[in-house]
């Protein structure tokens, strides 16, 4: 990271760099989930619920870049090894060993909501802090409510196909 750049970091860097490093487990975790999700999902409104899963896998995996560039921008390494996420996440990991869309759209609600609990309190960490990484969390949690919206407006859908069919 340039010397400027370090300048305006007014917050602990190794704190940062642990919060940075467990959204960056979050998002490897998401981006898989949803791919995999894509990949194993069955019922109504399958195709529909599969573009939108893929849509969203490739959201997770630019916020992973994201997250990657940032951390080592401030000097860090984003965590190397997979095993690592586990102990670092902060939203889990929910296979999806059933293959029912419900299940699937509500599984990705509960870790979309997580995810804006998450990107919300490190917009609230950096707000003073970190400029750079300030701007860079409020991006992904735009993406993140946006993804929460249209997993519930799949979710309305497809209660009411299944009311009415």
């Amino acid at each position: 990271m340039g010397s400027k750049g370090r300048e305006i970091v007014n917050m602990k860097l190794d704190y940062l760099l642990e919060l940075l490093n467990k959204a960056y487990a979050d998002e490897w975790f998401a981006y898989y989930q949803y791919w995999l999700g894509a990949k194993v999902a069955k019922g109504p409104m399958k195709e529909a619920v599969m573009a939108e899963l893929f849509q969203h896998a490739g959201d997770e995996l630019r916020h992973a870049d994201m997250l990657a560039q940032r951390i080592i921008q401030l000097g860090g390494t984003p965590v190397l090894s997979p095993k690592k996420w586990y102990e670092m996440t902060n939203c889990g990991y929910d296979p999806p060993e059933d293959p029912y869309v419900r299940v699937l759209l509500e599984q990705n609600i509960k870790g979309e909501q997580c995810a804006i609990q998450v990107y919300n309190a490190l917009l609230k960490e950096t707000k003073e802090g970190d400029p750079v990484t300030y701007n860079m969390v409020l991006q992904i949690l735009q993406d993140e409510v946006m993804h929460e919206e249209d997993l519930q407006a799949l979710l309305e859908d497809l209660d009411l196909m299944v009311k009415r069919g």
